[in-house]
């Protein structure tokens, strides 16, 4: 039995509407991309999707604000998500802190480091 996912595309800005169709457990077809990369889009979204993760950690000794802006410098698998959320709420960083700076390394097993997008 298949089954239809209606995505929208974020690989470029044109935001394509795709209609996946989903025959036991892997993409049989994509319509609706303008460009190769909608199918790629979908087949990843649909069978192993991924997301960049950005939460704040929390600066000691920093002149401007408690906390810095950080983020997944890669995709993590989304069921993972809300663990790299919890890993980070126990960070604790010494400022100064600098853009690019290496927050967590390969965080919850994902080979996927977490660097500061702030100065703090």
């Amino acid at each position: 039995m298949s089954d239809v996912r209606r995505l929208t595309c974020i690989r470029c800005p044109r935001g394509c509407q795709l209609e996946a169709v989903v025959e036991g457990g892997s993409v049989a077809s994509v319509t609706g991309n303008g460009c190769p990369r909608g199918a790629v889009y979908a087949a990843d979204e649909v069978c192993h999707p991924m997301r960049c993760v950005t939460t704040t950690v929390v600066v000691d000794g920093s002149p401007l604000d408690a906390v810095v802006s950080v983020r997944t410098a890669g995709d993590v698998p989304r069921e993972k998500v809300a663990d790299v959320v919890r890993a980070l709420s126990d960070v604790r960083l010494t400022s100064p802190v600098h853009v690019g700076d290496l927050v967590l390394a390969d965080v919850c097993g994902t080979g996927v480091s977490v660097v500061a997008t702030r100065e703090a």
